[in-house]
């Protein structure tokens, strides 16, 4: 690597995995660390070298203002956490090339269709790559058709929107809710729900479209990968051991090849770049089939550093031209992990 200090903005400096990326971007002593973010106190301001406010991905002056940004700090690096802010970015990357600033994202055609999980779902079933039984709906009646048609209730079912992040939306259907139990027994983040109460939510006002599918019963994992524009460059299934509002909090790096092969070939696909995350889960006849993607760096890639590997500095290495060595990529396989919540005193 240059000698020279590389600047990399990160945005989303307020994001949950934020600190845990900025700590992976740390090992690496060549670079200095902008933060940003729409809001001004977030973790990572403390974190991060320098702090700048931004405006949010929806607003109309949101590339333009990053665009400044980068400038007046010579920023060479955009690592964006936040999942509205790629396809403003892709849109316009040219431009920022053109300021010899890198985004690290994938293509604008790729977004669209990794962003969407219906788009998704079709995408890779009209490629061939084995997914989840689904439908996609946007009416009541649309709903009720479609769950009958995955077997409901003998079969269990679950829907999510077709664009969302996090656990936003996302419902298991389930005759065999105890809504006492659920009550005194466990957490208000529980998914399940039975079939009367969601088409009783969703006859209550206009609702985005939804993906209805097969429940994956399954262990599920979520694989950290790098991709250089569609060649799978390195890919790492993480077991999610225990998981607290989306967010893994245990698990193990396990080499499962089955999702390693996968997940190559949803990379080539789709033609994806830079770090990328894949959820799968075990379906009931044993086969890993996908979830989502997250067309971006993940929150939870910070415990990839403990099996000997840092994507985040990879990925800006990639990018930058940076030779990489064969021990960069050497992987601690069965390396385990428990997270923890941090402070930041200011």
């Amino acid at each position: 690597m240059s000698v020279q200090t590389i600047n990399i903005l990160i945005t989303g400096g307020g994001a949950p995995g934020a600190s845990g990326i900025i700590k992976c971007l740390r090992q690496e002593k060549l670079f200095k660390l902008f933060v940003a973010d729409a809001n001004s106190e977030v973790v990572g301001k403390y974190l991060g070298d320098h702090f700048e406010v931004i405006p949010k991905a929806t607003s109309l002056d949101f590339i333009d203002t990053l665009l400044s940004v980068c400038k007046k700090n010579n920023i060479q690096v955009i690592l964006p956490l936040v999942t509205k802010e790629l396809i403003p970015l892709a849109t316009r990357k040219k431009e920022f090339e053109l300021s010899g600033i890198k985004v690290l994202v994938a293509a604008q055609s790729s977004l669209e269709i990794a962003n969407d999980k219906g788009k998704l779902y079709e995408f890779l079933q009209w490629r061939g790559i084995a997914i989840p039984a689904f439908q996609i709906v946007e009416t009541v009646k649309q709903f009720q058709d479609a769950v009958t048609i995955l077997g409901y209730p003998e079969k269990q079912v679950c829907f999510k929107p077709c664009v969302s992040n996090g656990s936003r939306g996302f419902r298991v259907l389930s005759e065999n809710i105890n809504e006492l139990e659920l009550l005194f027994h466990y957490k208000p983040d529980t998914t399940f729900i039975n079939l009367n109460s969601a088409i009783g939510i969703l006859s209550s006002g206009q609702f985005p479209a939804l993906l209805v599918a097969e429940y994956l019963p399954g262990e599920e994992y979520s694989v950290d990968c790098l991709a250089n524009h569609g060649q799978p460059i390195l890919i790492i299934p993480r077991l999610r051991k225990k998981m607290q509002n989306g967010i893994s909090v245990e698990g193990e790096i396990v080499e499962e090849k089955s999702i390693i092969r996968y997940c190559e070939a949803i990379i080539k696909e789709l033609q994806l770049h830079g770090n990328i995350g894949i959820q799968v889960k075990k379906s009931t006849s044993g086969e890993y089939l996908i979830l989502e993607i997250n067309p971006r760096v993940q929150g939870t890639i910070a415990a990839i550093l403990g099996a000997g590997v840092n994507l985040p500095v990879l990925a800006v290495k990639q990018e930058l031209g940076f030779s990489i060595t064969s021990e960069e990529m050497n992987v601690k396989w069965g390396t385990r992990f428990i997270r923890h919540w941090d402070e930041v005193f200011y």
